[in-house]
């Protein structure tokens, strides 16, 4: 059982807040990822969970208890690094049973754990391999197996799939979401690659400086923003936000947001308080339609620039000084010259946060 609280989380270094008042509650068994840039706050985060950093102030609770000055080697945790940190003159066997080595388990039971759990990772024909004879998907299962044949209450995963290629990081994302279901323990992930994140988790924080803006599941991130920073991080390609101020006819009470190069109706009601100030107008790339005729709606533009990416075509459109974003199906014909539509919008205000969605 290993249900995490962080609370009131924060890690200066210096004058540097590598981490600011991290509220989080994980669930046990549940696997969740803390998804950011580079610099966010995220594998700090995850150090001060595994008790390898100290926190400036706040606390983090296992299972109802504080656990802020237990040492790391007994709160029943587990770490796999980005490099793997395989020792280089033992075999796969012996990485993985190091753990169990130094706590004098006995010797038929090693045997025992080591085979059970390198059989459910596929990896038994390996283990009398060293290091400098397995691929990268190999090393990074036996580190997989190294933490998980101890049976630790938490996982704790930093960027292990970043240092392999494309093909073999599509394949270990189908095979921790299968390793996760064998061995049901609490796993945080940390990860740059929103990808990886939607895949593989229940739920995700999404961190920028230090803090979460959002952390809810991979749908809701992806249809509920509740800013501009978790809008324009999630979904590929990135959603369009486009700064503008919004407008209402007083005798028709109609919206219109007012962009740098062009104008659109909006088909929700907006409070008062966000008229005649800036905003921000997010359309993702499939929510601009295509078209070769005019339609209600419709704004003419000019074909900047055409990428063909299987089974879709990412489109660039240029009105005067601003670039839209389309995804349409490969295969559909289009044009220098075509209207294009803003459909499934955003609306966020002054200061980023979101107003509504239409």
């Amino acid at each position: 059982m290993a249900r995490i609280v962080l609370e009131n989380l924060t890690k200066n270094f210096g004058n540097v807040k590598a981490v600011d008042n991290v509220d989080l509650e994980i669930e046990d068994k549940e696997f969740v990822s803390l998804l950011g840039p580079s610099g966010c706050g995220k594998t700090t985060t995850l150090r001060m969970i595994a008790g390898l950093e100290a926190p400036t102030s706040g606390k983090i609770y296992f299972e109802g208890k504080a656990v802020n000055d237990v040492p790391p080697h007994r709160r029943n945790v587990a770490m796999v690094f980005q490099d793997y940190a395989l020792y280089p003159h033992m075999n796969a066997f012996q990485n993985m049973a190091f753990s169990l080595t130094m706590r004098r388990i006995p010797e038929n039971e090693i045997r025992e754990q080591v085979t059970n759990t390198a059989r459910l990772l596929r990896i038994e024909h390996l283990l009398e391999r060293m290091p400098s004879e397995l691929s990268g998907g190999e090393k990074q299962r036996v580190a997989l197996g190294r933490a998980l044949v101890r049976k630790p209450a938490v996982s704790l995963l930093d960027e292990p799939l970043s240092s392999i290629d494309a093909k073999l990081r599509d394949e270990m994302r189908s095979e921790l979401i299968k390793i996760h279901e064998r061995f049901p323990t609490t796993f945080v992930y940390v990860t740059h690659d929103q990808v990886e994140a939607m895949t593989l988790s229940n739920r995700i924080a999404v961190m920028q400086n230090g803090r979460v803006h959002q952390y809810d599941t991979p749908i809701n991130l992806f249809h509920k923003p509740v800013n501009t920073f978790v809008a324009g991080f999630i979904g590929s390609p990135t959603m369009n936000l486009i700064e503008g101020r919004l407008s209402k006819d007083p005798e028709t009470n109609k919206v219109t947001f007012e962009g740098p190069d062009f104008a659109v109706p909006i088909s929700v009601a907006v409070g008062d308080k966000h008229l005649n100030r800036k905003s921000v107008l997010g359309i993702r790339p499939e929510g601009v339609l295509v078209s070769e005729e005019e339609v209600q709606g419709s704004f003419r533009t000019e074909l900047y620039t055409a990428e063909v990416r299987g089974e879709f075509t990412i489109l660039k459109f240029k009105i005067r000084d601003t670039i839209l974003t389309s995804r349409i199906e490969s295969g559909r014909g289009f044009k220098n010259n075509m209207y294009v539509t803003l459909a499934k919008g955003y609306l966020f205000d002054e200061n980023a946060q979101l107003i509504s969605t239409f």
